[in-house]
């Protein structure tokens, strides 16, 4: 999971769009995540720590029991492929490594609130094919109301 999730879990703002994405992250882990294996990787914890006082230590301690995936230099070169085949913007750079980590570990799922960079149908297809011609599983790209026992 990248860093959408835990930020939407404390998220303070009130207008109805973020309201609803707050509530089914919720929702998600307090009902359903056991239901997965949860990884995650540095880069989240990264932006995390750039959050505001008292959303980030919240936002920080939602990941201590989740697996952190461990950073190779495999990671760094798909990120650079990424940006060369302009599957997003250079300043979506941590989106690219979102990616990146769960692709580079064959992660069945990326959950995530980024509907611009990540779980965006019309960007799908260029993301399958950029894997596919670096030889990675491309994951499931999918917010969390998609996972949800309804």
């Amino acid at each position: 999971m990248e860093t959408t999730i835990p930020s939407f879990y404390h998220e303070t703002r009130t207008t109805a769009g973020i309201i609803s994405r707050r509530d089914w992250t919720r929702e998600w882990w307090d009902e359903c995540r056991s239901d997965f294996e949860l990884v995650t990787a540095p880069p989240v914890l990264q932006e995390l720590r750039q959050t505001p006082v008292p959303k980030r230590e919240r936002a920080l301690e939602m990941l201590e029991e989740v697996r952190l995936l461990e950073p190779v230099p495999a990671v760094d070169e798909i990120i650079s492929q990424y940006l060369a085949h302009k599957l997003m913007p250079a300043d979506a750079s941590g989106d690219a490594a979102h990616l990146a980590f769960a692709s580079y570990y064959a992660c069945e799922w990326l959950l995530t609130w980024n509907c611009k960079h990540l779980a965006n149908g019309r960007k799908l297809r260029h993301i399958r094919s950029v894997n596919d011609h670096l030889g990675l599983k491309t994951p499931t790209l999918l917010t969390p109301l998609e996972l949800l026992d309804r």
